[in-house]
């Protein structure tokens, strides 16, 4: 029990002690804060430079190229936009001229059509005059020699009798 009550006086003691301290101590760690902040604030001054300055040039920076980005974009996009016009503009050209080719060609085909026919109908001519003159042909060939002879005859002597009178008279 003995070995009880001191220790319950040491106890007793050791609070006060540290009651007493306690209030030394914060004034302690008070001077010690200000001191860190003294000297943070002297280190700034001397150096010239603080975090938030920094902060907000690298902010006004980040600003500025996402402008700038910003920017760049807008104008590669109205790029792309009149380059897609002109494509389109260009396509509907080609179309328009794909168009007029078609209309040519089946205007030239229709021409060829109608040159074939003709053609067609000019070559059943020809066979038909063939035809006619290849009968007539087998037909005087087989009239008599002498009549047809006879005519020719008659036709060439007219005609020579015809030169002569011409010369005589000239002469």
């Amino acid at each position: 029990m003995i070995d009880e009550v001191t220790s319950d006086r040491a106890k007793a003691n050791g609070m006060a002690l540290i009651g007493a301290q306690p209030i030394a101590l914060a004034g302690a760690v008070l001077v010690l804060i200000v001191l860190g902040v003294g000297g943070i604030a002297l280190w700034r001054a001397y150096t010239g430079t603080s975090p938030e300055q920094d902060r907000i040039v690298a902010a006004r920076q980040l600003q500025v190229r996402a402008a700038q980005a910003s920017e760049q974009l807008v104008e590669k996009t109205k790029g792309l936009e009149a380059t897609q016009q002109e494509s389109i503009d260009q396509l509907q050209v080609v179309q328009d001229q794909l168009q007029t080719v078609r209309r040519l060609l089946g205007a030239q085909q229709a021409d060829t059509k109608r040159l074939s026919e003709q053609v067609s109908g000019l070559t059943e001519a020809i066979d038909g005059l063939r035809q006619s003159f290849a009968s007539t042909q087998a037909s005087e060939a087989s009239a008599p020699p002498s009549s047809r002879n006879k005519s020719i005859r008659t036709r060439s002597h007219a005609t020579r009798g015809g030169h002569r009178k011409v010369a005589k008279s000239r002469g």
